[in-house]
């Protein structure tokens, strides 16, 4: 498994988060990024998992409820990439992903896109 420190890892997140465009940004609501260690036992391999109400489906009800939550795993990501080039990238791609999904973007489509 590929050695890299949680600093880093959070880092890599946080540049991620950092090139989605700020007319996207603006828009993003009511929602928090976390890096977890590991996902669920059930999922092992997955990288990033969206939790919330994607902005395309809130209406007049969507008020006073926690925050979406987008988690970024670091344990699966370390081992599925080789290099930390692998990482930087996929660090990218799986952020992106989960944010298209706060924005209602299904993972078919995301996957027709190259962000799968």
């Amino acid at each position: 498994m590929l050695e890299m420190t949680r600093d880093r890892f959070e880092e890599l997140v946080s540049e991620a988060l950092d090139r989605i465009p700020p007319e996207l940004t603006r828009v993003m609501d009511n929602v928090a990024v976390f890096v977890e260690d590991e996902p669920s036992p059930d999922d092992p391999e997955l990288l990033g998992l969206y939790e919330g109400t994607p902005l395309t489906e809130r209406g007049e009800w969507y008020a006073g409820v926690l925050p979406d939550r987008i988690s970024i795993y670091m344990g699966p990501t370390l081992r599925y990439c080789r290099t930390t080039e692998e990482v930087v990238h996929e660090v990218a791609v799986t952020v992106v992903h989960e944010v298209a999904h706060h924005f209602g973007i299904e993972d078919a489509r995301l996957h027709e896109l190259g962000w799968g």
